[in-house]
């Protein structure tokens, strides 16, 4: 694949289409899907470099998670959020371990001036 060629693609991966899902409807509710897209990018050259020829080269990465959805009922418009349960039990996790040790850390520090 050409350089050009792999700018095309990451031009048409990274665009409106990718953020908002098809709208699905069901008993009047119209639902559409939405996600934060996010994504980059490298290039290279072609030409020559003292003794090893340097050819084209890229790389390209894209990263989409589910956001939330768009729900539209009886002419009302709501948004509702995705809720991310892995980044959700990280999170707790994060803060539980952050607990305990400044809990530990305040029971020694008692204990010394006791």
């Amino acid at each position: 694949m050409k350089l050009g060629d792999l700018v095309a693609v990451a031009q048409d991966l990274i665009s409106a289409r990718r953020v908002y899902g098809e709208p699905v409807e069901r008993d009047g509710v119209v639902v559409i899907p939405a996600a934060t897209v996010f994504g980059g990018g490298g290039g290279g050259a072609d030409e020559e470099s003292g003794m090893l020829p340097v050819r084209e080269g890229a790389g390209f990465g894209l990263v989409a998670r589910p956001t939330g959805a768009f729900v539209i009922r009886d002419g009302e418009v709501s948004w509702v959020p995705a809720v991310d349960v892995t980044l959700l039990r990280l999170a707790t996790t994060a803060v539980a371990f952050t607990v305990a040790v400044s809990l530990s850390r305040i029971v020694r520090a008692h204990r010394r001036l006791s």
